[in-house]
Protein backbone atom coordinates (compact mmCIF):
# COMPACT_ATOMS: atom_id res chain seq x y z
CA UNK A 1 0.00 0.00 0.00
CA UNK A 2 1.16 3.42 -1.00
CA UNK A 3 1.75 6.25 1.80
CA UNK A 4 -0.02 9.50 1.19
CA UNK A 5 2.85 11.44 -0.22
CA UNK A 6 3.92 9.22 -2.68
CA UNK A 7 -0.03 9.23 -3.94
CA UNK A 8 -0.38 13.15 -3.44
CA UNK A 9 3.06 13.23 -5.48
CA UNK A 10 1.70 10.76 -8.10
CA UNK A 11 -1.28 12.73 -8.44
CA UNK A 12 0.27 15.54 -8.89
CA UNK A 13 2.83 14.64 -11.55
CA UNK A 14 -0.51 13.01 -13.16
CA UNK A 15 -1.83 16.22 -13.37
CA UNK A 16 0.77 18.23 -14.41
CA UNK A 17 1.57 15.79 -17.24
CA UNK A 18 -1.71 16.65 -18.52
CA UNK A 19 -2.24 19.93 -18.09
CA UNK A 20 -4.84 20.77 -15.47
CA UNK A 21 -2.37 22.06 -13.65
CA UNK A 22 -0.06 25.03 -15.07
CA UNK A 23 1.75 27.83 -12.98
CA UNK A 24 0.02 31.39 -13.34
CA UNK A 25 2.04 33.94 -15.65
CA UNK A 26 1.75 37.69 -13.65
CA UNK A 27 2.57 40.52 -15.69
CA UNK A 28 3.83 43.84 -13.61
CA UNK A 29 2.20 46.68 -15.59
CA UNK A 30 2.84 50.36 -15.40
CA UNK A 31 1.22 53.45 -16.28
CA UNK A 32 2.49 57.04 -16.02
CA UNK A 33 -0.39 58.41 -16.06
CA UNK A 34 -3.21 58.42 -13.21
CA UNK A 35 -5.24 55.15 -12.26
CA UNK A 36 -8.13 57.23 -13.93
CA UNK A 37 -7.04 58.38 -16.79
CA UNK A 38 -8.66 56.34 -19.97
CA UNK A 39 -5.37 55.37 -20.77
CA UNK A 40 -4.79 53.49 -17.48
CA UNK A 41 -8.54 52.24 -17.29
CA UNK A 42 -8.14 50.56 -21.19
CA UNK A 43 -4.71 49.24 -20.32
CA UNK A 44 -6.32 47.63 -16.97
CA UNK A 45 -9.74 46.45 -19.03
CA UNK A 46 -7.43 45.05 -21.63
CA UNK A 47 -5.76 43.47 -18.77
CA UNK A 48 -8.96 41.82 -17.62
CA UNK A 49 -9.68 40.72 -21.12
CA UNK A 50 -6.29 38.86 -21.21
CA UNK A 51 -7.23 37.28 -17.52
CA UNK A 52 -10.63 35.95 -18.98
CA UNK A 53 -9.68 34.84 -21.93
CA UNK A 54 -6.64 32.73 -20.55
CA UNK A 55 -9.21 31.38 -18.02
CA UNK A 56 -7.06 32.66 -15.31
CA UNK A 57 -3.50 31.33 -16.56
CA UNK A 58 -2.46 34.81 -17.21
CA UNK A 59 -3.13 38.46 -15.64
CA UNK A 60 -1.68 41.67 -14.49
CA UNK A 61 -0.09 43.45 -11.50
CA UNK A 62 -0.65 47.04 -12.23
CA UNK A 63 1.50 49.06 -10.00
CA UNK A 64 0.16 51.79 -8.29
CA UNK A 65 2.46 54.34 -10.18
CA UNK A 66 4.84 54.10 -13.48
CA UNK A 67 8.24 52.57 -13.24
CA UNK A 68 9.84 55.68 -14.77
CA UNK A 69 8.67 58.98 -16.38
CA UNK A 70 6.88 58.79 -19.72
CA UNK A 71 9.74 59.38 -22.10
CA UNK A 72 11.60 55.99 -20.24
CA UNK A 73 8.91 54.13 -20.86
CA UNK A 74 9.84 52.09 -24.58
CA UNK A 75 13.27 51.55 -22.78
CA UNK A 76 11.79 49.96 -19.42
CA UNK A 77 9.63 48.06 -20.75
CA UNK A 78 12.82 46.53 -23.07
CA UNK A 79 14.66 45.87 -20.45
CA UNK A 80 12.09 44.56 -17.85
CA UNK A 81 11.72 47.05 -15.56
CA UNK A 82 7.94 46.28 -16.61
CA UNK A 83 6.16 43.78 -18.72
CA UNK A 84 3.54 46.06 -20.32
CA UNK A 85 3.20 50.09 -20.84
CA UNK A 86 2.28 52.48 -23.57
CA UNK A 87 4.29 55.41 -23.91
CA UNK A 88 4.09 58.33 -27.21
CA UNK A 89 6.89 57.78 -29.83
CA UNK A 90 7.13 61.78 -29.84
CA UNK A 91 8.23 62.15 -25.98
CA UNK A 92 11.94 60.61 -27.72
CA UNK A 93 12.11 62.96 -30.77
CA UNK A 94 14.50 61.38 -33.61
CA UNK A 95 13.79 57.89 -32.61
CA UNK A 96 11.06 57.10 -34.38
CA UNK A 97 10.62 58.45 -38.11
CA UNK A 98 7.61 55.98 -39.64
CA UNK A 99 4.71 56.50 -36.69
CA UNK A 100 4.93 60.51 -37.27
CA UNK A 101 2.77 59.46 -40.03
CA UNK A 102 -0.44 59.37 -37.49
CA UNK A 103 0.63 62.33 -35.92
CA UNK A 104 -0.08 65.23 -39.25
CA UNK A 105 -2.75 67.39 -38.89
CA UNK A 106 -6.26 67.08 -40.30
CA UNK A 107 -6.47 63.33 -40.02
CA UNK A 108 -9.81 62.78 -38.51
CA UNK A 109 -12.36 63.84 -35.49
CA UNK A 110 -12.57 60.40 -33.64
CA UNK A 111 -9.68 58.50 -31.78
CA UNK A 112 -11.22 55.04 -32.91
CA UNK A 113 -11.11 55.87 -36.89
CA UNK A 114 -7.50 57.15 -36.84
CA UNK A 115 -6.72 54.35 -34.21
CA UNK A 116 -7.91 51.45 -36.06
CA UNK A 117 -6.40 52.56 -39.43
CA UNK A 118 -3.33 53.70 -38.06
CA UNK A 119 -3.30 49.53 -36.55
CA UNK A 120 -3.98 48.64 -40.62
CA UNK A 121 -1.14 50.22 -42.23
CA UNK A 122 1.64 50.07 -39.18
CA UNK A 123 0.90 45.91 -39.30
CA UNK A 124 1.02 46.11 -43.30
CA UNK A 125 4.15 48.32 -43.67
CA UNK A 126 5.64 49.56 -40.45
CA UNK A 127 6.09 46.60 -38.23
CA UNK A 128 8.32 44.37 -41.01
CA UNK A 129 10.67 47.35 -40.66
CA UNK A 130 11.27 46.64 -36.81
CA UNK A 131 11.18 50.66 -36.05
CA UNK A 132 9.65 48.86 -32.61
CA UNK A 133 13.01 46.01 -32.13
CA UNK A 134 13.49 45.93 -28.23
CA UNK A 135 9.68 45.35 -27.39
CA UNK A 136 6.76 43.12 -28.29
CA UNK A 137 4.31 45.72 -30.05
CA UNK A 138 0.75 44.64 -29.20
CA UNK A 139 -0.98 47.86 -30.59
CA UNK A 140 -0.42 51.08 -32.14
CA UNK A 141 -3.08 53.72 -31.89
CA UNK A 142 -3.82 57.66 -31.31
CA UNK A 143 -5.48 59.77 -29.40
CA UNK A 144 -8.41 62.39 -30.51
CA UNK A 145 -8.24 65.51 -32.69
CA UNK A 146 -5.26 67.87 -30.98
CA UNK A 147 -6.61 71.37 -29.94
CA UNK A 148 -4.88 74.76 -29.43
CA UNK A 149 -6.01 75.81 -25.44
CA UNK A 150 -4.73 78.78 -23.70
CA UNK A 151 -5.92 80.92 -20.90
CA UNK A 152 -5.14 83.90 -22.47
CA UNK A 153 -7.01 85.13 -25.42
CA UNK A 154 -8.85 83.63 -28.60
CA UNK A 155 -6.72 82.03 -31.12
CA UNK A 156 -7.78 82.90 -34.24
CA UNK A 157 -4.72 82.96 -36.57
CA UNK A 158 -1.03 81.83 -36.70
CA UNK A 159 0.29 85.26 -35.73
CA UNK A 160 -2.14 85.04 -32.35
CA UNK A 161 -1.02 81.62 -31.96
CA UNK A 162 2.90 82.81 -32.00
CA UNK A 163 2.54 85.63 -29.21
CA UNK A 164 1.61 82.73 -26.99
CA UNK A 165 3.87 80.47 -25.25
CA UNK A 166 2.70 76.56 -25.09
CA UNK A 167 3.54 72.86 -23.71
CA UNK A 168 3.52 70.26 -26.31
CA UNK A 169 4.26 66.73 -26.60
CA UNK A 170 6.55 66.25 -29.71
CA UNK A 171 6.24 64.49 -32.58
CA UNK A 172 5.11 66.21 -36.34
CA UNK A 173 3.90 69.14 -34.01
CA UNK A 174 6.95 70.18 -32.77
CA UNK A 175 8.13 69.99 -36.18
CA UNK A 176 4.79 71.72 -37.25
CA UNK A 177 5.30 74.58 -34.35
CA UNK A 178 8.60 75.34 -35.76
CA UNK A 179 8.04 76.22 -39.12
CA UNK A 180 4.74 77.97 -37.51
CA UNK A 181 7.51 80.46 -35.64
CA UNK A 182 5.36 79.24 -32.78
CA UNK A 183 7.33 79.32 -29.07
CA UNK A 184 6.47 75.80 -27.86
CA UNK A 185 8.22 74.06 -25.24
CA UNK A 186 8.43 69.96 -25.36
CA UNK A 187 6.83 68.61 -22.04
CA UNK A 188 5.32 65.07 -21.10
CA UNK A 189 1.52 65.75 -20.32
CA UNK A 190 1.38 65.47 -16.59
CA UNK A 191 3.56 68.07 -16.09
CA UNK A 192 0.91 70.48 -17.60
CA UNK A 193 -0.92 71.45 -14.54
CA UNK A 194 2.64 72.73 -13.20
CA UNK A 195 3.11 74.95 -15.97
CA UNK A 196 0.04 76.05 -16.71
CA UNK A 197 -0.69 77.23 -12.91
CA UNK A 198 2.42 78.77 -12.69
CA UNK A 199 2.31 80.70 -15.96
CA UNK A 200 5.64 79.09 -17.28
CA UNK A 201 3.24 78.56 -20.13
CA UNK A 202 0.12 80.43 -21.74
CA UNK A 203 -1.38 76.98 -22.86
CA UNK A 204 -1.44 73.70 -24.17
CA UNK A 205 -1.75 71.53 -27.59
CA UNK A 206 -3.77 68.82 -26.61
CA UNK A 207 -6.98 66.63 -26.80
CA UNK A 208 -10.08 67.19 -24.98
CA UNK A 209 -9.64 64.91 -23.11
CA UNK A 210 -6.70 66.23 -21.13
CA UNK A 211 -8.39 69.44 -20.50
CA UNK A 212 -10.06 67.50 -17.85
CA UNK A 213 -8.21 64.56 -17.06
CA UNK A 214 -5.14 66.73 -15.94
CA UNK A 215 -7.86 69.61 -14.14
CA UNK A 216 -6.21 72.62 -16.30
CA UNK A 217 -9.24 74.29 -14.75
CA UNK A 218 -7.06 77.74 -16.05
CA UNK A 219 -8.30 76.87 -19.75
CA UNK A 220 -10.46 79.71 -20.94
CA UNK A 221 -9.91 79.69 -24.88
CA UNK A 222 -9.69 76.38 -27.40
CA UNK A 223 -9.15 76.68 -31.46
CA UNK A 224 -10.60 73.23 -32.97
CA UNK A 225 -9.21 72.57 -36.43
CA UNK A 226 -11.03 70.08 -38.56
CA UNK A 227 -9.55 66.68 -38.41
CA UNK A 228 -7.34 68.34 -35.47
CA UNK A 229 -4.43 70.60 -35.41
CA UNK A 230 -1.78 67.30 -35.21
CA UNK A 231 -2.44 63.87 -33.67
CA UNK A 232 -0.03 61.62 -31.05
CA UNK A 233 1.06 58.26 -31.55
CA UNK A 234 0.81 55.64 -28.86
CA UNK A 235 2.46 52.17 -28.63
CA UNK A 236 1.17 49.58 -26.35
CA UNK A 237 3.62 47.17 -25.67
CA UNK A 238 5.13 43.76 -23.86
CA UNK A 239 8.46 42.79 -23.26
CA UNK A 240 9.55 40.48 -25.29
CA UNK A 241 11.28 38.00 -22.77
CA UNK A 242 8.01 37.85 -21.38
CA UNK A 243 5.77 36.90 -24.12
CA UNK A 244 8.69 34.55 -25.77
CA UNK A 245 8.37 32.43 -22.17
CA UNK A 246 4.71 31.95 -22.78
CA UNK A 247 2.84 28.79 -24.12
CA UNK A 248 1.49 29.02 -27.68
CA UNK A 249 -1.72 28.85 -26.23
CA UNK A 250 -0.88 32.04 -24.20
CA UNK A 251 0.97 33.18 -27.10
CA UNK A 252 -2.07 33.12 -29.15
CA UNK A 253 -4.74 34.63 -26.34
CA UNK A 254 -2.00 37.87 -26.54
CA UNK A 255 -2.10 38.25 -30.41
CA UNK A 256 -6.22 37.55 -30.49
CA UNK A 257 -6.60 40.64 -28.06
CA UNK A 258 -3.45 42.51 -29.69
CA UNK A 259 -3.81 44.68 -33.20
CA UNK A 260 -7.31 45.68 -34.05
CA UNK A 261 -9.15 44.74 -30.99
CA UNK A 262 -6.65 46.86 -28.62
CA UNK A 263 -6.34 49.91 -30.86
CA UNK A 264 -10.24 50.22 -31.27
CA UNK A 265 -10.40 49.68 -27.28
CA UNK A 266 -7.83 52.74 -26.35
CA UNK A 267 -9.46 54.34 -29.25
CA UNK A 268 -13.00 53.77 -27.89
CA UNK A 269 -12.14 55.05 -24.84
CA UNK A 270 -10.31 58.53 -25.84
CA UNK A 271 -13.34 59.07 -27.82
CA UNK A 272 -15.58 58.86 -24.65
CA UNK A 273 -13.64 60.83 -22.45
CA UNK A 274 -13.24 63.41 -25.50
CA UNK A 275 -16.93 64.24 -25.57
CA UNK A 276 -17.20 63.98 -21.63
CA UNK A 277 -14.57 66.83 -21.60
CA UNK A 278 -16.01 69.32 -23.97
CA UNK A 279 -19.14 69.14 -21.82
CA UNK A 280 -17.38 70.15 -18.89
CA UNK A 281 -15.10 72.97 -20.24
CA UNK A 282 -19.05 74.25 -21.43
CA UNK A 283 -19.61 74.23 -17.61
CA UNK A 284 -16.17 75.82 -16.69
CA UNK A 285 -16.44 78.86 -19.51
CA UNK A 286 -14.25 77.92 -22.26
CA UNK A 287 -15.00 79.78 -25.30
CA UNK A 288 -14.27 77.45 -28.11
CA UNK A 289 -13.91 78.52 -31.73
CA UNK A 290 -13.14 76.88 -35.11
CA UNK A 291 -10.12 77.73 -37.04
CA UNK A 292 -11.16 79.69 -40.41
CA UNK A 293 -10.09 79.37 -43.71
CA UNK A 294 -7.01 81.31 -43.74
CA UNK A 295 -5.87 79.89 -40.87
CA UNK A 296 -5.82 76.55 -42.02
CA UNK A 297 -4.35 77.09 -44.95
CA UNK A 298 -1.51 78.57 -43.18
CA UNK A 299 -0.85 75.45 -41.21
CA UNK A 300 -1.66 73.64 -44.64
CA UNK A 301 1.32 75.50 -46.06
CA UNK A 302 3.90 74.56 -43.49
CA UNK A 303 2.67 70.99 -43.16
CA UNK A 304 3.27 70.57 -46.53
CA UNK A 305 6.92 70.71 -46.66
CA UNK A 306 6.66 68.66 -43.65
CA UNK A 307 5.21 65.49 -45.07
CA UNK A 308 7.47 66.34 -48.10
CA UNK A 309 10.35 65.88 -45.25
CA UNK A 310 8.88 62.78 -43.34
CA UNK A 311 8.73 60.71 -46.50
CA UNK A 312 12.48 61.67 -47.52
CA UNK A 313 13.13 59.90 -44.20
CA UNK A 314 10.66 57.06 -44.13
CA UNK A 315 12.18 55.97 -47.32
CA UNK A 316 15.85 56.02 -45.72
CA UNK A 317 14.30 53.95 -42.72
CA UNK A 318 12.79 51.28 -45.53
CA UNK A 319 10.05 53.06 -46.37
CA UNK A 320 8.76 52.06 -49.62
CA UNK A 321 6.52 54.64 -51.56
CA UNK A 322 5.54 56.96 -48.08
CA UNK A 323 3.24 59.30 -49.48
CA UNK A 324 1.28 56.17 -50.71
CA UNK A 325 1.19 54.86 -47.55
CA UNK A 326 0.12 58.28 -46.05
CA UNK A 327 -2.54 58.22 -48.83
CA UNK A 328 -3.76 54.76 -47.93
CA UNK A 329 -3.16 55.57 -43.77
CA UNK A 330 -6.14 58.84 -45.46
CA UNK A 331 -8.27 56.06 -46.86
CA UNK A 332 -8.12 53.80 -44.12
CA UNK A 333 -9.62 56.65 -41.65
CA UNK A 334 -13.04 56.95 -43.98
CA UNK A 335 -13.44 53.06 -44.28
CA UNK A 336 -13.42 52.61 -40.33
CA UNK A 337 -16.69 52.33 -38.53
Amino acid sequence: MKSRPLVALALSSTLLASGLVSAQTVFTVSSWLPPTHTLSTSQKTWCDMLEKESTGRMKCNILPKGVVAAPGTFDAVRDGLADISYTVDGYTPGRFINTQVAEFPFLGNNAVATSVAYQRVYSKYFAPLGEHRGVKVLAVFTHGPGVIFNSKKPVTSAAEAASLKFRIGGGNINELSKAMGWNTTLKAAPESFELLSTGVMDGTFFPDESIASFKLSMIKHATDFPGGLYNTSFVFMMNPAKYNALSAQDKAVVDKLSGEPAARLFGGGWDKVDAASRELQKSQGVARITADKAFVKAVMDKQDYLETKWAASAQVKGLQNPKGVLSEFRAEIAKVK
